[in-house]
Parts: C-alpha cells; structure tokens; sequence
C-alpha cells in the first residue's frame, strides 16, 4: 500500500475512534470534537505523516516512540475504549484491523 493510501486510512481510523471517544467520554455531538480530542487528532495525524519507517508498523509494535509520553498516553486510552466500544457495537472489521 503506498503511503497516502495508509495515511487516509490511518487518518479515516484515528478519526473515528477519537469521535467515538469524545462523544461517550466528553458529551460532543458526534460532529464536532473537544478542544482537547481535536488537538489529540491533529498531533495523531501529525505523527502518522511524519513516520520515519517503511513500511510503518502498528505504533503499539514501533521500537522508536514518536509520542510525547502524555500524549502517548491519551492515545492508548482512546484506541483501548474505542476498539471495545466499536467491537460490542458489531464492528468486526476493527477486530480484523486491529490483528492484521
């Protein structure tokens, strides 16, 4: 896959469990986010863009952390609450995103 094609779909995830995130945990309509959930996805996108590696390995599989350690941090609670969120809701194909 060439790289703009993983960055959209990586972008097109990253948003959508962020909305998700943001909707249950900080009451957002869905549509738009919490200034603190916006400056998570934007730093996420940010991040994503500028990966040194090719391919790009899952960020919870990199050898070299790119997130600042808080940010680190709020990412993983969003992907942990997210991906059993979307998971109970029937959202195999995140399951299969999330092993493969």
């Amino acid at each position: 896959m060439d790289k703009s094609k993983r960055i959209k779909k990586d972008a097109k995830l990253l948003k959508s469990f962020i909305v998700a995130y943001c909707r249950v945990k900080h009451g957002s309509d869905g549509k738009s986010l919490c200034h603190d959930c916006r400056a998570l996805l934007e730093y996420a996108l940010k991040r994503d863009e500028k990966c040194p590696l090719d391919p790009k390995p899952k960020c919870k599989d990199c050898k070299i952390h790119c997130y600042k350690p808080e940010m680190r941090d709020k990412i993983k609670d969003v992907m942990k609450f997210s991906g059993i969120y979307y998971i109970k809701r029937g959202r195999i194909d995140y399951l299969f995103h999330y092993f493969f």
